[in-house]
């Protein structure tokens, strides 16, 4: 087996890796893992935008505020407070770099639900992500401290008692190689893919969650997934999203009968947070039994075509002209608010562990995701989590073990579409007791059956994507409320005792935190 020796490995190349990478002093060496080509990633595909407090009718307090009622206000206060000041001073970094954002006498912003100024900056019309990421790869290729390794896939990370001192990873062919490092930054994003409908590409499969998890990391508000209200209803494995831009600039959603019914669900209509949409739509899915159809057209057509050429272009190869009609549209499984608990550093409960981006759980978003914030947040929190490592002391050990595998094969009797049916019918967007506890007892089953080392992609993917399906199960089967993105049919309403995080940790079980106290591992830095 190869091993290499690096200051930080970064597992990731959205925009939460590629800050970290793009924020790293130059005495770092510094490898920058990822699963796929560099260019793969949520960030490449995300379209509405980046939201930021730089209008002239806005402020930090607005977003802050904003943020908290969509995410039912179960946000860690501290950390939204960072996200959306410290923000403001990030994009003028990406403005610096070159990301061209779109100007019209200025910087031009749209509005997205739940916010209440129109404080989302775009790019190309719809194809922020893709700029962003461009961008930011453009200039980590050129850092003589950073080695790219793409096609590159984490097994498990690599730990003793104290601390983690690096991953195993599988290159392309398969193979076994060992990368150490002083500090370790995982940035993999979701894991959208355990869901049989979703907007996440093929590589995101929770690999990230898993790892940690395996390793010791505690991991918080796995409960809370967040159901994207309009995607493309048409056969794709990985759906083609509709940004929630669309209703900001004056979309609207209808029956099949044609009829505007989201002001039946919420007083903002097409506006409501974006958990009350994606009900809304679902159950008049179900009570109709029709499609739900996204009407382009009170925009008009001229406008259409400058803000959202690539939505556009999408469906018109799909067969559908949104200056001209209606399209179907669909909820589908889109964000992960849970993830690995951090501190305001990016932090882990494991030391040299660091987490940033859709991975981990800063406690920014609360119980439901305020429309473009994801984006500010990697930008941010990969900086934050550079801002930690030059605050620690690297703890690598001077004589790293040696490894030994007892790798097995055997035959699993379930499949990656297996799991996605699970998830989507009994842990999806109305959740209930009983379907959450057969879904817990068969992913239970199944996360014992792959309970063995074999290094094998396909394998590995099965493993993770059940092991958080299990933990999901298993925290919005302890939640007895409905709150943001977690609906229980027979827990409707929300419940004072339950304002607190579920947090599971492999050896320990289930711990329970209040909302904005700090983590309990925090004392040990």
């Amino acid at each position: 087996m190869r091993e290499k020796f690096f200051d930080i490995i970064i597992v990731g190349s959205g925009i939460a890796g590629l800050s970290a990478g793009f924020y790293s002093p130059d005495k770092f060496k510094i490898a920058l893992l990822t699963k796929n080509k560099l260019e793969e990633s949520s960030t490449y595909y995300a379209q509405g935008g980046i939201a930021v407090a730089l209008n002239k009718d806005d402020s930090p307090l607005l977003h802050y505020e904003d943020t908290l009622k969509a995410g039912a206000y179960f946000n860690e206060e501290s950390i939204v407070k960072i996200v959306v000041e410290e923000g403001i001073d990030r994009i003028k970094d990406l403005i610096e770099i070159g990301v061209s954002f779109d100007r019209s006498n200025g910087l031009e912003f749209t509005r997205e639900a739940a916010h209440s100024r129109r404080r989302i900056l775009h790019a190309h019309g719809d194809s922020t992500g893709l700029e962003i990421a461009k961008t930011l790869i453009s200039i980590i290729k050129n850092k003589k401290n950073i080695s790219i390794f793409e096609n590159y896939y984490l097994v498990d990370l690599i730990r003793d008692e104290e601390r983690v001192m690096g991953g195993i990873f599988l290159n392309e062919k398969e193979e076994v190689e060992i990368f150490y490092s002083n500090f370790f930054i995982l940035a993999t994003g979701g894991a959208g893919q355990i869901y049989l409908y979703t907007t996440n590409p093929k590589t995101i499969t929770g690999d990230g969650l898993a790892s940690a998890y395996r390793a010791g990391a505690r991991l918080m508000d796995m409960e809370f997934f967040q159901f994207h209200p309009t995607a493309l209803k048409i056969d794709l494995p990985q759906k083609f999203l509709i940004s929630e831009a669309v209703r900001g600039e004056g979309g609207i959603l209808r029956n099949y009968y044609g009829e505007r019914f989201m002001l039946n669900y919420h007083p903002q209509g097409e506006l409501a947070p974006r958990d009350i949409v994606t009900r809304a739509i679902y159950l008049e899915m179900l009570e109709t039994e029709k499609d739900i159809y996204l009407d382009f057209r009170p925009i008009g057509e001229r406008k259409i075509k400058k803000r959202f050429p690539n939505i556009l272009r999408i469906c018109k190869e799909y067969g559908f002209d949104i200056t001209k009609e209606p399209v179907p549209v669909e909820p589908v499984a889109h964000y992960f608010m849970g993830g690995i608990e951090t501190d305001e550093f990016g932090r882990t409960s494991i030391k040299n562990l660091y987490a940033c981006g859709e991975v981990a759980c800063t406690g920014l978003h609360g119980a439901n995701r305020l429309a473009s914030n994801s984006l500010l947040e990697g930008l941010v929190f990969g900086r934050r989590c550079i801002l930690g490592i030059l605050q620690d002391e690297p703890a690598l050990s001077k004589n790293p073990p040696k490894l030994m595998f007892n790798i097995k094969e055997k035959e699993i009797s379930f499949s990656k579409e297996e799991i996605k049916k699970l998830m989507w019918e009994n842990v999806g967007i109305l959740r209930e007791g009983k379907r959450l506890e057969y879904a817990l007892k068969i992913l239970e089953g199944w996360i014992k059956e792959v309970d063995i080392f074999f290094p094998n992609k396909e394998f590995i993917e099965l493993k993770n994507m059940s092991t958080i399906g299990y933990l999901m199960a298993k925290s919005a089967l302890l939640r007895e409320e409905s709150r943001g993105a977690h609906f229980r049919i027979d827990f409707p309403n929300m419940r004072d005792k339950w304002r607190k995080h579920i947090i599971l940790e492999k050896d320990k079980g289930v711990i329970y935190r209040d909302i904005n106290s700090p983590p309990s591992f925090k004392k040990n830095y």
